[in-house]
């Protein structure tokens, strides 16, 4: 029991800019949400904690991650956690590479798990999660990035543009919540790749177990699926979460953004096509220009996560709380942005002209 509080204590210390919900005081959906991860994952781990300050929140990021990434289905395991790292490496989420290539270890080889973390997707050896590497890596690039791998089946192609789309909510709110690395940055080299290893070995169970689609959907009421998320259809389990999460972040981006900032961010989105911003934020700053302060300040962070999330600093932050001070808003405006995001990028997602059968990719 005390070495259960010692890591889960160590795990709720990772978490920045919110205080998460303690896992031994969780009532509720987040008690229930809880519970859910804690049994699949062997712990509540830190990207369920920090979106906890919102219960509605944490029920839809769970339900979006779980259903296509987690659940078993026809795409397997293995070509998951491969396009999982390969968004991380495209939204410099360096935590989430560094999770996905240790799972990567134990179903595919060391060896493309380091080249996809390195970003090095042409020197990966095998032909089927080479090809699907390269197609997330630059899925936010549509219509100008790889397509969709043509020899997969459609229920295949909802799960791996459902598990696309859910990295690329999820890796844009671990930038802002979550320490920057999972593993020691110190660690390098052999070392690393040993420690990579290890992990990957205590994963086996986890990454290997059978999971039921559809258990996490009871946590949200049932809503429409939208109608740019139609690649979800095939799989009722994805499209539940698909729909449920859109209406939740939905209705958190009406309670705490104006009109005007949802505006200029949709706006932004709907123009952008997986560009690099660089290192200056002027660009973000010229688009919020013509809003009063407070749109400005909860401008700021939604527009960052939206397209550059690894740059969503202290300051901003700061300045963001003097408008809405509570750890639920900054949460909730963090998740609309990051799924307004991911969404888009998942309707714009096309299939390659290539018919060649599966069985010669893997």
């Amino acid at each position: 029991m005390i070495a259960g509080r010692v890591a889960a204590s160590a795990v709720q210390r990772q978490v920045r800019h919110v205080v998460p919900v303690p896992t031994a005081t969780a009532t509720g959906l987040v008690g229930r949400a809880y519970a859910q991860v804690a049994e699949e994952m062997r712990l509540v781990i830190p990207p369920a904690m920090m979106h906890s300050p919102s219960p509605r929140s944490l029920a839809a990021y769970w339900m979006l991650v779980r259903e296509s990434l987690l659940v078993s289905g026809a795409a397997d395991r293995a070509s998951k956690e491969a396009a999982a790292a390969a968004v991380s490496v495209a939204t410099i989420c360096q935590y989430c590479v560094d999770m996905h290539s240790v799972s990567m270890y134990e179903l595919t080889g060391e060896h493309d798990a380091e080249r996809l973390a390195a970003d090095r997707v042409d020197d990966m050896r095998s032909p089927g999660i080479r090809e699907i590497s390269a197609w997330a890596r630059t899925a936010h690039e549509a219509p100008n990035g790889r397509p969709v791998p043509a020899w997969l089946t459609p229920a295949q192609r909802a799960e791996l543009v459902g598990t696309v789309v859910s990295m690329h909510y999820l890796t844009r709110a671990v930038n802002v919540f979550l320490a920057n690395f999972l593993l020691p940055p110190g660690v390098t080299g052999r070392a690393r790749r040993r420690m990579k290893q290890g992990i990957g070995r205590l994963l086996r169970a986890t990454l290997h177990a059978r999971r039921e689609p559809g258990l996490s959907l009871d946590m949200l009421p049932a809503a429409p699926l939208p109608a740019d998320a139609g690649w979800a259809a095939a799989n009722p389990g994805i499209a539940g979460a698909m729909a449920r999460a859109h209406a939740t972040f939905d209705a958190a981006g009406r309670q705490w953004l104006s009109p005007a900032v949802r505006a200029v961010v949709g706006d932004h989105l709907d123009r952008w096509r997986g560009e690099e911003t660089g290192l200056s934020t002027a660009w973000c700053d010229d688009a919020l220009a013509d809003l009063d302060p407070r749109d400005v300040a909860t401008g700021r962070i939604a527009l960052l996560t939206a397209v550059a999330s690894h740059q969503v600093g202290d300051d901003a932050i700061a300045e963001f709380r003097r408008h809405l001070p509570a750890d639920e808003a900054l949460v909730e405006v963090v998740g609309w942005a990051a799924f307004e995001a991911a969404r888009r990028i998942g309707a714009r997602q096309r299939v390659g002209a290539d018919g060649a059968r599966q069985e010669t990719r893997t």
